[in-house]
């Protein structure tokens, strides 16, 4: 069943690459887990006993508790399809209850950090060094995923009306708009692109390695850590660092939240709300600075 159910995320949720190779990664090890504690080869038949002791086992193994909920939602992800499917009558997962976990709010690079990055750090002229310049500037200046980036193509960016189509989560498609000097830094790219390659197609895609292949997830953190480290005073160094910075910058300058909401794909305020904690701390010392009662 767990053949399907992948197949029902993929096809009929539309859910995401990276969220359907997360979900098989983890039913696969619960079905190890399940053989070699209970010599159980089919995880359908899973009691809660059963699901309890591996989420034990994973807290002792040491792994975070926003990992190990990760790891609950997919097993009640997977139960309700099976309850759907009538396969099972009773959830297993029904008194399973998530780890609590610190609230933290997200990291961003700070405004002079990420223009230092941009407009200060020297990249080379050769293919490699204009596709980690791009890499840095679309990440921060578009907001995308980083599976979001590495899905794009050159048919997708639309330099004429000055946008970008991503499609994100459940497939679902956006326009983000692109600055003017982001656009004149496209073009730029983009002629180092056909100089490399001898051609480009509208179906290449817009960030490769060699042989214009499709870069790959590890290759974007490398350009990304290698470049912040220079600059970002941040215990992290990711592509979604880049995300939370786009996000926290504009609300800081005063962008409306639901536009922010749209220009970042999320499903609803409340993932997009997280950033104004960061924003509400710039305000508390511009009034603590400014009021003559504060």
């Amino acid at each position: 069943m767990t053949d399907s159910f992948i197949n029902y995320l993929e096809f009929e949720k539309r859910a995401s690459r990276h969220t359907v190779l997360a979900y098989r990664k983890d039913l696969e090890q619960f079905s190890e887990f399940c053989s070699l504690s209970f010599e159980k080869e089919d995880i359908s038949t899973a009691d809660h006993p059963e699901i309890r002791a591996w989420i034990i086992d994973l807290v002792d193994q040491g792994l975070s508790s926003t990992s190990v909920n990760r790891k609950i939602a997919t097993l009640r992800s997977f139960y309700k399809f099976l309850m759907r499917s009538g396969e099972i009558t009773k959830d297993p997962t029904y008194k399973l209850r998530a780890l609590k976990t610190p609230k933290r709010l997200p990291e961003f690079v700070q405004e002079d950090a990420i223009d230092k990055v941009l407009d200060e750090l020297q990249f080379e002229p050769d293919f490699d060094g204009q596709r980690d310049k791009m890499v840095m500037e679309f990440l921060y200046l578009t907001g995308v995923r980083l599976s979001e980036l590495l899905e794009l193509r050159w048919k997708d960016i639309d330099l004429a009306g000055e946008g970008v189509k991503v499609l994100g989560k459940r497939k679902k498609e956006r326009i983000i708009p692109i600055t003017k000097g982001l656009k004149k830094n496209i073009v730029s790219y983009r002629k180092v692109f056909q100089e490399t390659f001898s051609n480009l197609q509208d179906s290449d895609y817009f960030i490769v390695i060699n042989h214009k292949e499709q870069a790959y997830p590890m290759k974007i953190y490398r350009i990304v850590r290698e470049h912040l480290d220079l600059f970002a005073q941040t215990t992290k160094r990711s592509p979604h660092l880049l995300r939370h910075t786009f996000a926290t910058h504009l609300l800081n300058k005063g962008a409306d939240l639901n536009a922010v909401k749209d220009l970042l794909g999320h499903a609803n305020l409340a993932a997009t709300q997280v950033y104004t904690h960061n924003s509400m701390e710039k305000l508390k010392a511009v009034f603590e600075q400014a009021h003559p009662k504060a």
